[in-house]
């Protein structure tokens, strides 16, 4: 930390606000302490230095009311892979509220989950933050919308002078995963003595890419038969699997003149292209058998941590203009790329823009003909006509076209496949705050933030273009190394899409301490505000031409608000507080957003607390806009049925096949916005005790009650309108089968596959979470220069119920429910860090340990209801769940992901006033994270919650200087 200034020399400093007064989030009052009647959780300084922090997503992912929905930068499969975003009870990104110095800034332009929007937390710097406060209660009466579940306020540093630093390199103990990262900041200007500082920050960060493969069983693979469990890698041993080997298998019933009209009629065994490209070949029997070349596709390209470079630069003119008026000037520029690699795209993508939902010709799959030619239409019986190199077929069937199609097995394994997201935050204030008269306090701040994204896809396919490599037979099947760069532009060219979000408000108040009561001042204040808002982002596929699927979403609005606080301390045991705000929008609808709370001071050592809030969500731009569009995407598991009419064997606990069109496969949602959508509402109840026996130590347990109602959902019936579909069961009111899949090649009869199901947002039912906050701190001094420190956060959800306004509860605590929202990491019943430091003169040592309970992987959002509303949450291929082994087999025990603890360990030797060395061991027991093999954010295992026993043990080192 910076020194103060001392006599005759300008030092480096960091001055803070006026000792004795301070700035606390959900108030708009300065105070002379934090016990406040809400909960607060705040992290200093020191107490991320001591963890060894260095991000704000970090930081803020280690406060345990951080819950389901949370993104992780680790998340890479969503629509807004890349980011991070936090979701304080659980209740999601959009119903947190994150300010900077307790202003807003814009949110990213990709929403999550196609329409939840969040500010990204990778865009705020983080070198010249002075603390985080995490507000853990509905504060939509001095914030507005989005702070139903809490507030994260973001507090950085006022005054600097002096030069300061920090340089730190470190990577995994097994050698991936390096990162590097630095700042400098230089300020000048005491303001104290002189009313004027100013400051300049730069900071740099990169982290290196981490491979699926880098990391070895069984987060590598989804072939998890050597420890008992299934192998579902149908890549090294199914035919009908996309590979970067070609395989083909003659098709009858083809249009000889549309390369996407492929019979579905097998007809003779599969055959690779060319065997010779093979290095491993696998062989099943029987006249629809045949030779197959085998991969692991997650071990050779899945990424598990993508490629990130970030760097920004910041600065801040602090000037007292009189000795009544401040003022402030901020400026930030911030810029972090994205790189993610996946696996190449199949020939056949689960998107079929623009067919008839229907007809067979929706998305057969691609059938090579017999003839191609230059022009690529009516090859047949072209004058230029030439038989197809890339048919195995074509010479034996070329009087017979129709019937010698090669229906192909492919994935552009000589494309790379991927996205590079560049995004950039330009935001900057201005504030005046002063007094006058008789303890008249103002403030004024401005604050204008924009977002631009530049989404670079490679890899996507081009459904024009495919079409046209196939029929001229531009592309090689047989030996895709052959191939031009022109002709992998033909087929997946670069798509490049840009949006942005902005952000533009002004804010004033003002306060007066109008009479003394007992306790103190009574304290009035009253302000308004206006922004605007805006979201303009096309998406990667806005004419459906290629099998893009991110998100579009449009929208602009002004926001206009009113609001007041109250602060009564009747006694000096009693104090009284009171808030509300007003906001209008200019979509039409309005709310009224009204808070109490009150605290009490029996005796010195205990003070009791308690809330009531209401507050809103305002539909975002992609929930409410119909010119948005979502196409989203979950992993679903065909019911018995199916799998048993598609060739599966029943077993005595459900059924099993080696089918891959039977197994879990990826099922869209097509959703578009919706005008008459109403805000989210809710009430939150919060009661609790902060008990100091003595100084040195403090101990506190908060009890919180939250219910949102009119949920904005993106289609509450997805699940039924899913089981119905393979039912044969008309789908619930308001959906419809979007497209449906190419017959199953081995069991043409026999009912497809649906690929999209289409259904509404709509406001549905309610979300109830109620928990119990743990916190403990204590500082100790144990003998003359040792000190010791200890901090504990702990969260125990009682309850996490939704009813999607369907009549049925749906329970999710320590499941892997909700499921479809965000990365799908689960409720965990318990989660909470612990840490201590012991500080020995110069040197300190400090070990953080962290906890995540056990997690069942059952979600209740995945299924069905029975007759009687009840849902099946057993593990068990007969309740269809996403964990597919019976209650009572020897598997049982993966049934659950068991429960994770890790520790880190940071040390911190001070050899002089001007330079600090530290390093950091993250997970230093190597800890590996539990198998949870229902996981779609990662493979076998949930980044939100077990990231650090993934990557395993990692080494840090660097220093921090200042002069």
């Amino acid at each position: 930390m910076a020194q103060d200034q001392n006599a005759g020399a300008q030092a480096p400093t960091t001055q803070q606000e006026p000792q004795g007064e301070i700035v606390v989030t959900g108030s708009l009052f300065r105070r002379t302490d934090t016990e406040t009647t809400s909960p607060v959780t705040t992290l200093t300084t020191e107490t991320l230095q001591r963890a060894g922090t260095t991000t704000i997503s970090d930081a803020i992912r280690s406060v345990s009311a951080d819950g389901a929905g949370s993104i992780p930068t680790g998340f890479q499969g969503g629509f807004s892979a890349g980011g991070a975003a936090v979701s304080l009870r659980g209740l999601g990104v959009s119903s947190t509220l994150v300010l900077i110095d307790g202003l807003r800034t814009t949110n990213f332009p990709l929403n999550d989950d196609g329409h939840n929007a969040y500010v990204d937390l990778n865009s705020i710097p983080f070198s010249f933050v002075e603390r985080v406060d995490v507000l853990k209660d509905g504060a939509s009466s001095t914030y507005g919308a989005e702070a139903i579940g809490g507030v994260v306020n973001i507090i950085l540093k006022k005054h600097i002078t002096g030069i300061q630093g920090s340089v730190e390199a470190g990577a995994a103990g097994k050698g991936y995963g390096s990162r590097v990262r630095s700042y400098l900041t230089a300020g000048y200007g005491d303001y104290e003595s002189t009313g004027w500082n100013v400051f300049v920050n730069g900071e740099y960060q990169r982290d290196g890419r981490i491979s699926a493969h880098d990391l070895g069983f069984p987060f590598n693979t989804t072939d998890l038969s050597s420890i008992g469990l299934a192998d579902q890698n149908s890549a090294d041993n199914a035919l009908n699997v996309n590979t970067p080997n070609a395989i083909v298998r003659r098709v009858t019933g083809s249009d000889p003149n549309n390369p996407f009209a492929g019979g579905a009629t097998g007809a003779s065994t599969y055959q690779l292209l060319n065997p010779a490209l093979c290095s491993r070949t696998f062989t099943v029997a029987g006249a629809a058998g045949g030779t197959g070349c085998a991969h692991d596709l997650t071990d050779e390209y899945t990424q598990v941590q993508p490629f990130q470079e970030r760097f920004s630069v910041n600065g801040r003119l602090s000037i007292r203009l009189n000795d009544n008026i401040e003022g402030y000037v901020t400026g930030s520029y911030s810029h972090s790329q994205v790189n993610i690699l996946t696996a190449p795209s199949a020939i056949r993508q689960r998107q079929p823009y623009g067919a008839s939902p229907t007809t067979a010709s929706n998305n057969p799959g691609i059938a090579l003909p017999v003839y191609i030619c230059s022009s690529g239409t009516n090859c047949s019986t072209a004058a230029d006509r030439q038989l197809n190199p890339n048919n195995p077929y074509a010479a034996a069937f070329a009087a017979d076209p129709a019937n010698g199609a090669a229906r192909i097995f492919y994935s552009f394994g000589d494309i790379a496949t991927g996205t590079q997201r560049g995004n950039e935050v330009i935001r900057g204030t201005f504030g005046l705050n002063g007094q006058f008269g008789d303890d008249w306090n103002w403030r004024a701040e401005a604050v204008g933030a924009r977002d631009n994204i530049k989404m670079a896809s490679f890899g996507t396919i081009s459904i024009d273009g495919l079409r046209q490599a196939v029929a001229t037979g531009a592309y090689n099947f047989v030996n895709p190394s052959q191939n031009t760069d022109a002709t992998r532009q033909l087929v997946a060219p670069d798509i490049i899409a840009r949006g942005s979000s902005s952000l533009a408000s002004l804010d004033a108040s003002i306060s007066h301490s109008f009479l003394t009561l007992p306790g103190g001042d009574l304290q009035v204040a009253v302000g308004g505000q206006i922004r605007r808002e805006t979201l303009d982002y096309p998406g990667l596929n806005p004419n459906k031409t290629n099998y893009a699927n991110t998100a579009a979403a449009f929208g602009k609005r002004t926001v206009t608000a009113a609001y007041f606080e109250v602060s009564a301390p009747i006694l000096k045991e009693v104090e009284l507080s009171g808030s509300g705000r007003y906001d209008h929008y200019s979509e039409g609808f309005s709310r009224f957003s009204p808070k109490v709370g009150i605290k009490l001071k029996p005796v010195k050592e205990l003070m009791l607390r308690g809330t009531y809030s209401e507050g809103f969500r305002a539909p975002t731009f992609a929930e409410s806009n119909p010119r948005s569009s979502f196409p989203g995407f979950v992993t679903y598991q065909p019911p018995c049925s199916f799998v048993l009419a598609h060739g599966g064997t029943a077993t005595a606990t459900g059924c099993t096949t080696t089918n891959p069109y039977a197994q879990s496969y990826s099922v869209g949602g097509g959703f578009s916005g919706n005008p008459n959508l109403k805000p989210e509402t809710s009430r939150s109840f919060t009661g609790g005790a902060v008990f100091q026996p003595i100084r040195e130590l403090s101990f506190t347990i908060d009890y919180y009650n939250v219910k949102k109602k009119n949920v904005i959902v993106a289609g509450p019936n997805a699940g039924t309108a899913r089981a119905n579909y393979f039912a044969g069961l008309p789908l619930p009111a308001g959906y419809s089968v979007g497209a449906v899949d190419a017959p199953d090649p081995l069991y043409p009869n026999a009912l497809p596959r649906v690929l999209v199901i289409n259904g509404p947002y709509v406001n549905a039912g309610y979300f109830k979470t109620q928990g119990l906050d743990f916190g403990a701190s204590a500082e100790f001094g144990i003998a003359p220069g040792v000190k010791f420190y200890s901090r504990l956060d702990v969260n125990k959800i009682l309850k996490f119920d939704v009813d999607f306004g369907d009549g049925v509860v749906r329970k999710y605590v320590g499941t892997v429910g909700p499921y479809e929202l965000s990365s799908g990491a689960g409720t965990p019943e318990w989660r909470g860090n612990w840490q201590n430091t012991l500080e020995v003169g110069k040197f300190s040592l400090s070990a953080t340990a962290y906890y995540v309970s056990r997690i069942k992987q059952v979600a209740a959002d995945e299924e069905s209801p029975s007759a009687s509303g009840n849902i099946d949450l057993s593990c068990g291929a007969a309740a269809g769940n996403l964990y597919p082994y019976p209650d009572d087999a020897a598997l049982n025990k993966f049934c659950y992901v068991r429960r994770f603890i890790y520790a880190d360990l940071n040390a911190q030797v001070q050899v002089n006033d001007d330079f600090t060395f530290f390093m950091n061991v993250g997970n230093f027991t190597n800890e590996r994270a539990p198998i949870a093999t229902s996981s779609y954010s990662g493979t076998n295992y949930l980044p939100t919650w077990h990231w650090a026993g993934v990557v395993g043990r990692t080494f840090s080192a660097g220093a921090r200087f200042k002069f």
